[in-house]
């Protein structure tokens, strides 16, 4: 195998010990079979951001029954009442207090952690704030706006001894640990082509339409936040993943998934080179990103690709079914696959529970299945993991700066693919560009006051 993947330190040994030759299934822990603590132990938790993925992202962390949410934090007020009821319902009438400025939250010395399901653009100022005021985070992915905004993520949780967990819950399927351990066993050969997929049906519905007023109970000035000020537009708020002001585009909204669990399978940190292409050829529409892209990464002996396509109602995501039984995706119209390709075999992963397989040479034209490994959901593996490490100080399975050197790929693709698809040479000692100026001014944001993070947090 290449350096890069050999020399890397699996830190999941342990956890996989008893996998074996990873031809086997494993069924997941369900979320209530975790570790049950005193009442008076329960961890405090705050959720900022209360639409979209936070009140799923509650609901899990409930259950688990050692832990309880105290807040709820959203800028729009007119969605907590109902948020609130169903909460309070799963904590035994418990009602967590309902803000709309988390800064409160922040103030607040007996809340333990936070939990951060905000837009993109609200990732890592929420966090580096939070470890500033002493609280543990867990935060959604892609955990940053920009390629700068990771790196003070990193400096935040380290100075303030945090504990900061992303929301790539593949590094905790114990599927996935096989997988890695079987690339570096040197299971597949020499690994020297890797090619990632985020292919979906056609994706929503962003019509073109005038600035307007915003609706009753949202604080649009504050949802904006660190983004250039910019009256409110209904299209802008829902396509906020489509717009550059506010996130990255499908490569950062759902494939960083799957970006992130490639890059923890190979072993590998920065590329030396980064380059994307596509556009936006499908129908007018408010989004800015592209609903085509393919990116190259170039490391030592080994190139990754990144097939992006968001009008194909064909191409579908693992589903339930899949995820919960001992089944495989049919891969080849799997949305979300990655393929492996090493001098002794091709292994093809799914994400979030899709299990994989090691496919050899064909034998009268049937394919040929050497090892495989069946996947369930990581879910309840992931928060399970973080309260450990905010119980006992550990680093988590996907720690901040793990989802910084992910996310950094994507904005380096974002980058070159906004410059024309510019060919980007990068230096890993100063997570810049050699070779561009243009591509190292998009490095960073313009910040609006008083959403700032500062240069020294």
């Amino acid at each position: 195998m290449t350096q890069k993947i050999t020399r890397r330190k699996f830190h999941q040994a342990g956890a996989i010990a008893g996998i074996g030759a990873a031809t086997g299934m494993t069924i997941l822990a369900n979320p209530k079979s975790a570790r049950a603590v005193d009442a008076n132990g329960k961890i405090s938790l705050a959720l900022i951001g209360c639409g979209g993925r936070g009140p799923h992202l509650a609901k899990g962390f409930v259950e688990r029954g050692d832990c309880e949410f105290t807040y709820f934090a959203d800028v729009n007020s007119a969605i907590m009442p109902d948020r609130i009821k169903t909460i309070a319902a799963l904590q035994g009438g418990k009602k967590p207090k309902g803000v709309q400025d988390f800064r409160e939250v922040l103030d607040d010395k007996s809340v333990d952690a936070v939990v951060i399901a905000t837009p993109d653009h609200w990732h890592a100022l929420a966090s580096v704030w939070a470890c500033q005021a002493g609280k543990d985070v867990y935060v959604e992915k892609p955990i940053t706006h920009s390629a700068w905004e990771g790196r003070k993520m990193v400096e935040a949780a380290r100075k303030y001894d945090r504990v900061v967990q992303c929301g790539f819950q593949n590094r905790s399927a114990p599927y996935n640990m096989a997988a890695r351990k079987y690339i570096a066993d040197g299971k597949l050969g020499d690994v020297h082509l890797c090619r990632i997929f985020n292919q979906k049906p056609p994706w929503g519905n962003c019509p073109v339409v005038p600035d307007g007023k915003a609706p009753a109970g949202l604080d649009w000035n504050m949802w904006n936040g660190p983004a250039s000020e910019h009256a409110y537009n209904a299209s802008m708020h829902k396509c906020w993943n489509h717009q550059w002001r506010y996130s990255g585009g499908d490569i950062a909204n759902d494939a960083s998934h799957q970006i992130d669990l490639a890059r923890w399978l190979l072993g590998v940190d920065y590329p030396k080179t980064v380059y994307s292409t596509g556009g936006r050829y499908g129908e007018k529409s408010a989004a800015e990103s592209p609903d085509t892209q393919v990116a190259l990464f170039e490391y030592e002996n080994l190139l990754v690709s990144f097939e992006l396509t968001l009008f194909a109602p064909y191409m579908l995501k693992t589903d339930a079914g899949v995820r919960d039984n001992d089944m495989f995706p049919y891969w080849l119209q799997n949305s979300t696959r990655i393929e492996i390709f090493g001098t002794k075999g091709m292994m093809v992963v799914g994400r979030h529970g899709g299990g994989w397989q090691v496919f050899v040479r064909p034998k009268s034209r049937k394919p040929v299945v050497k090892d495989q490994m069946y996947g369930r959901f990581p879910d309840p593996e992931h928060k399970e993991d973080f309260f450990d490490c905010v119980r006992n100080r550990k680093t988590p399975n996907a720690d901040v700066l793990e989802g910084h050197l992910s996310c950094w790929m994507i904005h380096a693709a974002n980058i070159s693919y906004r410059l024309g698809s510019e060919k980007l040479a990068v230096d890993p000692a100063t997570e810049s560009f050699t070779n561009s100026d243009a591509g190292n001014a998009l490095l960073k944001r313009e910040y609006r006051k008083p959403w700032v993070i500062p240069e020294e947090v």
